[in-house]
């Protein structure tokens, strides 16, 4: 019978009590808040002192487009043919798709991996999608140089 009352009065008292709470409904953004802050600030800081630490002329050689050390031998503004931003964007697609394979590679290294031929199956079948680009943008000339 005590042990009845005293179960009564732990379980009564367990569900009167308010939880404290801290703060009002805007101390929850405060992280955020202090987030956006730093976001902003730290990439306009910087701006901001290169802008007062500068030299405020520049000298003629400062102007100077440069181009290792040597003197530059046709004008800074010429045009670039199509074939290089091919081979640019073709490194760039090729290097993006390849660093999808780190995080498999980290999950197909681990102990608790459960569907693993599921995953190598995947896996062959995004190579075989590169390979298979890289093979037409070969055929295609898009990797010739000159």
């Amino acid at each position: 019978m005590v042990f009845q009352a005293t179960m009564m009065l732990l379980l009564q008292a367990a569900t009167t009590t308010t939880a404290h709470t801290i703060g009002g409904p805007s101390t929850a953004y405060l992280p955020v808040m202090v987030f956006f802050v730093f976001a902003v600030a730290f990439p306009v800081m910087p701006l901001i002192l290169g802008r007062f630490l500068r030299p405020w002329k520049y000298g003629k050689d400062k102007m100077r487009p440069y181009e290792c050390g040597i003197d530059p031998e046709t004008g800074a503004h010429d045009r670039f043919t199509v074939r290089y931003y091919i081979v640019a964007m073709l490194f760039l697609i090729f290097d993006v798709e390849t660093i999808f394979l780190l995080p498999w590679a980290i999950i197909f290294m681990g102990k608790d991996f459960s569907f693993t031929l599921f995953a190598l199956f995947e896996m062959f079948v995004f190579i075989g999608i590169l390979i298979v680009g890289y093979y037409y943008a070969w055929r295609k000339g898009a990797l010739e140089w000159a």
